[in-house]
């Protein structure tokens, strides 16, 4: 029911060399490999529950993420949301 719906996504390659150094960060000891796999059993896993499973809605802009920082992406979102909200006011 959100007046403006993101999808936040970035490719699989990037999100696992993102949570690799999240996870090295914390003193973890796993292989890019390892992390890989564990994101894609989790996507599978989130994507098919049968109680809210993570899917793209309709309506939602679809924002990658992949070849952005935290405040670019940040940034472009709350871009996305303002111009939306002004479209929808001046209707």
């Amino acid at each position: 029911e959100a007046e403006v719906k993101l999808f936040v996504t970035a490719s699989d390659e990037v999100r696992a060399q993102r949570r690799l150094v999240e996870l090295t960060g914390k003193g973890h000891k796993i292989s890019l490999a390892q992390v890989h796999q564990d994101l894609q059993v989790r996507d599978a896993r989130d994507a098919e529950r049968d109680i809210a499973p993570t899917r793209r809605a309709r309506d939602a802009i679809l924002l990658d993420t992949s070849e952005m920082s935290i405040a670019d992406a940040v940034r472009v979102a709350i871009d996305l949301v303002g111009a939306k909200l002004g479209a929808r006011r001046s209707e």
